[in-house]
């Protein structure tokens, strides 16, 4: 099992680096995701990050855990 220390306060890009760092994503890591996503105004470069998430699940480069 993959432990990982999260911040609350985290940026998308921090949060796509720790998910692309295991290749796996947690139903943790969705939720911190979605409220980052959801709480700010996303610039062209965070676009460009969550397109990069959706395309490797997409893709089977990253696994959903639970």
């Amino acid at each position: 099992m993959y432990a990982t220390t999260h911040n609350p306060s985290t940026s998308i890009e921090d949060i796509v680096n720790d998910v692309f760092s295991t290749r796996r994503i947690t139903r943790l890591d969705q939720q911190r995701f979605m409220k980052v996503a959801l709480s700010t105004t996303l610039s062209a470069a965070d676009h460009a990050l969550i397109n990069r998430v959706f395309d490797a699940l997409q893709r089977g480069i990253l696994r959903v855990v639970d």
